[in-house]
């Protein structure tokens, strides 16, 4: 096992790839290419050694999830940066106001510096390797500090990183709590986290000592909301299968579900249904993965005793002794919980789905409005008015419509949260300009004008300005 990083070494890699950033400001579009080249070899190369190793952080996690969830989606957002890079490192030309004019205006990209990134256990590979994509592509040096709680992932990824990168480009923090609480006082350039609302607002803290600029991924409770004229049957399949991937440990999974009351049965019935045909025998599936560690299997296990205790009604698939012996937990469908009980004062982050009755399009909007802003939304329907009208009336860090989860991985659409699901985006150019100093430059010509409206003033600059008035 890979020795973990002092605090001593953090500052000394970061003071390391600070003085590399400075013998070399602009960074080559070429050195960029080469450097995503390298890391989409790196990720082909050792797929298997990636796999196995989110394997043993998980204990059992299905492979298909990770090939997808991992391999292919870190492989999507590197491909897109390597392609457009030169694109996006363009001078930009925008528009100047007549009366500024024969001056041209422009916006130009370069890079900040020395980027901090902070990736969670919950896709240890994807979030890490998504926005160390944009930050290479926009030019900069990373260090990137993975999740504690995955340590086979964090050394083969370090292993990884060690073989391809020079540590003044790239290099793997490893460590615990302490190691991540010093890393977020490293003055960066920029930081990233993505992890807990309650973790990154320590980040957050840590980082403003510094005035450091900071993106933060976190979560929230994410409704899926089906109209009245969705269909049943294809919403709690889609609805189904986003809850269950990675056993809910998807900052984007659907947290809890709003349906019509007159369809609330209906939809209960068909969300089992479509438990079962996705994992006909769950105690038994690879295909079904299992909770990251004890300490989560207990805070999931206590929010379905809360839900028992107050007798409300629990539908769980899958035999609980048979599957925590993988520490693996049933599907659990829990109907119509109040807002008190546990399950909804909290994001779940597991394979728990509320299923609450709502009346009208109206009441689904006040329901969400009145929680703190998702990082997602999904609505099922065929009403465009109705579609139209939820879109318009709450705010979420992003959406789908009529599927799950499939908005964050679209690399051409900026990923984020918002209010207390997070601020900043990220992927693709949203990536790349996060990750960048996009310089305002105006260029003045020596035909200006000007310096006409330098004192003394007289009646020619109040002519001036009535023409400014007029076209600026």
């Amino acid at each position: 096992m890979t020795r973990i990083t002092t605090i001593i070494e953090l500052e000394k890699s970061f003071q390391a790839q600070k003085h590399s950033y400075a013998q070399d400001r602009i960074v080559a579009g070429e050195i960029r290419i080469k450097r995503l080249d390298k890391l989409i070899s790196a990720i082909e190369d050792n797929e298997a050694l990636l796999i196995d190793a989110v394997n043993a952080d998980f204990g059992s996690r299905s492979r298909i999830e990770s090939m997808f969830g991992e391999i292919v989606a870190s492989l999507s957002s590197v491909r897109l940066a390597r392609k457009n890079v030169k694109k996006w490192m363009k001078t930009r030309t925008v528009s100047t106001p007549i009366f500024m004019r024969p001056g041209r205006s422009r916006i130009c990209p370069q890079p900040l510096g020395v980027v901090g990134i902070i990736s969670p256990w919950n896709y240890p590979i994807y979030l890490a390797v998504s926005p160390l994509a944009s930050a290479l592509a926009a030019g900069n040096r990373v260090l990137l500090k993975p999740s504690e709680l995955t340590p086979h992932t964090s050394v083969a990824l370090k292993k990884i990183f060690s073989e391809i990168f020079d540590e003044t480009e790239v290099a793997v923090i490893i460590g615990g709590a302490d190691i991540g609480a010093a890393f977020a006082q490293i003055p960066f350039d920029h930081l990233l986290f993505t992890g807990s609302t309650a973790v990154g607002q320590k980040v957050a803290e840590a980082a403003v000592k510094n005035l450091t600029p900071v993106t933060l991924e976190l979560g929230g409770k994410s409704p899926a909301i089906i109209d009245n004229s969705a269909h049943i049957e294809k919403a709690t399949q889609s609805i189904a299968f986003g809850k269950a991937f990675n056993a809910g440990q998807t900052c984007v999974a659907p947290d809890y579900v709003l349906t019509p009351h007159s369809k609330l049965n209906d939809t209960v019935n068909a969300l089992k249904a479509a438990v079962n045909k996705m994992y006909p025998d769950i105690d038994r599936t690879s295909d079904y993965s299992s909770i990251i560690s004890d300490r989560h299997y207990s805070r999931l296990e206590s929010m379905i005793f809360d839900a028992k205790e107050r007798g409300i009604k629990i539908i769980q698939i899958g035999n609980v002794e048979k599957l925590r012996a993988n520490r693996k937990l049933p599907f659990t469908i829990v109907v119509n919980p109040p807002r008190d009980s546990d399950v909804m004062r909290e994001e779940i982050f597991g394979p728990i789905l509320p299923v609450i009755g709502i009346d009208t399009p109206s009441e689904a909007i006040e329901y969400v409005n009145e929680g703190d802003r998702p990082l997602a939304l999904y609505w099922f329907g065929a009403s465009l008015d109705v579609r139209n009208k939820v879109l318009g009336e709450t705010v979420s860090g992003g959406v789908t419509v009529n599927d799950t989860n499939w908005h964050v991985v679209q690399e051409n659409l900026p990923f984020g949260g918002v209010g207390k699901s997070g601020n900043g985006v990220y992927h693709g150019e949203s990536g790349f300009e996060t990750f960048s100093q996009m310089k305002p430059v105006f260029l003045q010509s020596r035909f200006a004008n000007t310096a006409m409206l330098q004192p003394p003033y007289n009646r020619s600059t109040d002519r001036l300005l009535k023409f400014a008035k007029k076209f600026m």
